[in-house]
């Protein structure tokens, strides 16, 4: 459930904004753009910072009332037109970076890393059946033949009593 002061600042947020909500059809091979919820996956839940997140006033130290809501209201204004200033300048060129970069990632992912990692598991596998000969023909006789030599040995364990000191 949403506090009071997070349905103002939400309410306070959404004046002015004439936008619809509207759902893209994922026409961009797989890419779904919400205009209404723009983080489906809450992956950015923990960046949420409300005024009483941030502003709390303990039973006994209160501030006057006017001085309390003034300070709500520039709180939220100016954390809203700030947030809106810097995403008008950097927003795009963001997504551009941000798109290189994984564009490029995938790029080394799917033509550099895989191919060398399958290239790798091949080898190891002509490792494993040269390991696996090498054990088998020096390691097994050897481990066999100390194990019919020891494995005629008993040992007996005797407890002796010893005298007690008075």
């Amino acid at each position: 459930m949403a506090s009071q002061q997070q349905l103002a600042e939400e309410s306070f947020m959404n004046e002015g904004s004439d936008v619809k909500a509207q759902h893209i059809p994922p026409s961009h091979r797989g890419h779904v753009l919400d205009i209404e919820d723009r983080d489906p996956t809450r992956m950015n839940d923990h960046v949420k910072v409300f005024y009483q997140d941030v502003f709390a006033e303990p039973e006994g130290s209160h501030s006057f009332d006017g001085v309390w809501r003034s300070s709500f209201s520039t709180f939220v204004g100016t954390k809203y037109c700030c947030y809106r200033f810097l995403t008008a300048i950097f927003g795009i060129p963001t997504a551009i970076l941000c798109g290189c970069y994984f564009a490029c990632l995938s790029f080394d992912y799917i033509w550099c890393i895989m191919p060398c990692l399958r290239a790798y598991l091949i080898e190891l596998q002509c490792l494993g059946k040269v390991f696996t000969l090498v054990v088998r023909t020096f390691c097994d006789p050897l481990c066999d033949s100390i194990g019919r030599i020891f494995g005629g040995v008993k040992v007996t364990h005797f407890n002796q009593k010893t005298p007690e000191i008075a």
